[in-house]
């Protein structure tokens, strides 16, 4: 399953590396968005944890149609 994560705001490249599997991209409206495959709600729920470690703030997340 794919999984679309939006923050508030811009995320270094050097953040996004800690986040093996995402790929990034400045979100239309502001913030970035971050996407890519997880298994499931568990390592849903790991990441938005870690998201939160790296000072991110998460405004919107969504499961990405196939």
């Amino acid at each position: 399953m794919r999984y679309e994560f939006i923050v508030k705001d811009a995320v270094e490249s050097d953040v996004v590396v800690q986040l093996p599997g995402l790929r990034s991209t400045q979100y239309p409206t502001g913030g970035t968005s971050l996407f890519g495959p997880l298994q499931d709600e568990s390592e849903v729920q790991t990441l938005l944890a870690r998201l939160g470690d790296l000072g991110l703030s998460v405004v919107e997340w969504r499961l990405l149609p196939d």
